[in-house]
């Protein structure tokens, strides 16, 4: 894998396989992250999303495949790509007996890249960024898990960075710490930065998100925009009925399946509703509703329900994912 001339992919990986043993944590996974994305990178705790983010920035070695970040192989180009790179794995490690402050100037000396004529600026705009300004002065130990995740996210923000890779970023946060995150890392993305955040909350991935893949248990089930996710999943049609055995007589007719109802659903009115998947059926919706008229099938309400991630995600990897925090 050489570097990639036209600069389109921040992440790229080819056949990427980690094994611990006989386990495959990683199982030959082909990534590919677009510049100035931000890329959710999705899956159940346990599916090997930071197994993966360890083999993208080196920190631990692949039993095989490539990986290409910012258009140099890894690990051979390191010490080139690292420094254009901000990183959150695993939770963020401090000093519990220095300020927040402190901890982030002794991090900005060891880098060799960073000027310390200007490191105060740098170190005081990182926590302006995520909200750390009033507690800059504060022990580590005093701080909160929220408040040692946002100061490991302005660790990573001490310089300009082309990538920004954040794990379960919003771990341990309030519901006004995850928006501003969330903000954060919009404002990141329009400014040209690529972020590429790992995380098992799915509302997080959908309210912040461009892009998306999904591993299951070592595997890259699925990668794309979120819309091409969505439209990769199953439709429904719902009707709203009294005549729940004429309806379902109808859609039979026109070669749906009804989905099974011993006790029929019903809406918030009280009125039972019949379901089928439209799978990649050519039935059109105004044909369902016509069959329906014909055959005096008393219609209240009917809509086509496009699938959701949450039921995507799940078809995919077999497993719920959390919807909120």
């Amino acid at each position: 894998m050489t570097a990639d001339p036209r600069g389109e992919l921040a992440i790229e990986t080819r056949g990427l396989t980690k094994r611990f043993g006989r386990q495959a944590a990683v199982d030959g996974i082909d990534l590919a992250v677009p510049r100035g994305a931000v890329f959710g990178f999705l899956g159940p705790n346990g599916s090997g999303k930071t197994t993966t983010i360890r083999l993208m920035l080196g920190l631990a070695a692949a039993t095989s495949g490539q990986v290409s970040v910012l258009g140099h192989e890894m690990p051979r180009h390191l010490r080139e790509v690292l420094p254009r790179v901000g990183a959150l794995v695993e939770g963020p490690a401090f000093y519990p007996f220095l300020s927040g402050a402190a901890n982030l100037h002794r991090i900005d000396a060891a880098d060799r890249h960073a000027p310390s004529a200007t490191r105060r600026a740098r170190v005081d705009s990182a926590l302006e960024r995520v909200g750390l300004t009033h507690a800059a002065g504060k022990k580590v130990r005093a701080y909160s898990l929220g408040m040692k995740q946002r100061l490991g996210i302005a660790n990573a923000l001490l310089a300009p960075r082309e990538l920004l890779v954040l794990d379960e970023p919003t771990n341990g946060l309030d519901p006004q710490g995850t928006r501003e995150v969330r903000s954060l890392v919009r404002s990141l993305a329009a400014e040209g930065t690529t972020v590429f955040v790992s995380s098992h909350l799915l509302a997080e991935v959908e309210q912040m998100c461009t892009h998306a893949a999904v591993m299951s248990v070592g595997s890259l089930v699925a990668q794309g925009t979120l819309d091409d996710l969505r439209r990769a999943g199953v439709s429904h049609v719902r009707i709203r009925t009294p005549d729940v055995d004429g309806a379902r007589r109808v859609l039979e007719m026109l070669g749906l399946a009804p989905e099974p109802v011993l006790d029929p659903e019903r809406d918030h009115v009280g009125d039972p509703v019949v379901s089928a998947p439209l799978l990649d059926h050519t039935v059109e919706p105004e044909a369902i509703v016509a069959a329906l008229v014909v055959a005096s099938v008393r219609v209240r309400g009917f809509a086509v329900e496009r699938a959701s991630l949450e039921d995507r995600f799940v078809a995919l990897t077999g497993e719920g994912f959390d919807i909120a925090q």
